[in-house]
């Protein structure tokens, strides 16, 4: 996802994308620990998108203060 796409988001989606997101990356760790990963690219796409979310949920607070 990028991130024109997730400034366009109101915030209640933004959160539910974001626990989306933690849920699957906790779900990809707990695989790559057991069993071997088809796609090990998809860990590092997933921190990814945290950080986006995160950086604009940073920047909305800021923006409001």
């Amino acid at each position: 996802m990028k991130t024109s796409e997730l400034r366009e988001m109101s915030d209640e989606q933004i959160e539910a994308t974001m626990k989306e997101a933690i849920d699957s990356m906790f779900r990809l760790r707990i695989r790559s620990q057991t069993e071997r990963l088809d796609t090990p690219s998809e860990k590092r796409k997933n921190r990814r998108l945290i950080a986006r979310i995160k950086t604009i949920q940073t920047e909305r607070a800021k923006a409001t203060q």
